[in-house]
């Protein structure tokens, strides 16, 4: 458990999309948007961590055209949510206080927005499957009496650890607020999240293909 642990630790501490869309919206949404990104993208992990210890993974990496519709739609939602950010930031250049007033307006759409990007950003994102695919087995027991529930029991455990590390990274990000939500500044990482966005979808569908 505990080689387990610190291996999905470091894989969960290392930059990519989630880390990018939860500094953004926290950015955008404060902490409260922060925390439901994370809280929508461990729901999107448990989808899969869940599936792959029931053995529904392995099921649909060994249909090329479930698994082909699963990127196509990951890619298309990926390249969407980075058109809108990329739009946010020209916006936010435009009219530094625009973002302000909606999100005063709308907090309540605006926080189930946060929710859905986090869950659907991992949900539809195939590559999260095929990790869980080849990541769970190395750390089974040859010997376990239910490999099922040790497999949800290290899903469990990679969860914890994914709310643990993100939310200690939403507060450092929060005490960083007042200079991050500067017009300039604020506009940048829209910018680079859209664009990091963007090119995992890219990647995405020409990987493999």
């Amino acid at each position: 458990m505990t080689t387990f642990a610190l291996a999905a630790l470091v894989l969960i501490m290392l930059p990519g999309p989630d880390q990018a869309l939860i500094t953004r919206n926290a950015v955008v949404g404060g902490r409260r948007g922060a925390s439901l990104t994370m809280l929508g993208g461990v729901l999107g992990l448990t989808v899969h961590a869940g599936a792959a210890a029931l053995g529904l993974s392995a099921l649909l990496l060994t249909s090329a055209t479930a698994f082909a519709a699963l990127k196509i739609v990951g890619a298309a939602y990926l390249l969407w949510l980075g058109a809108q950010m990329l739009r946010s930031a020209i916006r936010s250049r435009r009219s530094p206080t625009a973002d302000v007033l909606d999100t005063a307006v709308a907090a309540p759409r605006r926080g189930l927005a946060y929710l859905r990007q986090g869950f659907l950003s991992n949900a539809l994102n195939p590559k999260v499957a095929l990790f869980f695919l080849t990541f769970l087995p190395q750390f089974l027991s040859t010997d376990s009496a239910s490999p099922r529930a040790e497999a949800l029991l290290l899903s469990g455990i990679f969860a914890t650890l994914y709310l643990a590390w993100f939310g200690l990274y939403i507060a450092a990000v929060d005490r960083l607020g007042r200079w991050l939500r500067r017009p300039t500044v604020k506009a940048r990482i829209e910018e680079v999240t859209g664009l990091l966005l963007a090119g995992v979808a890219v990647r995405l569908v020409t990987e493999g293909s």
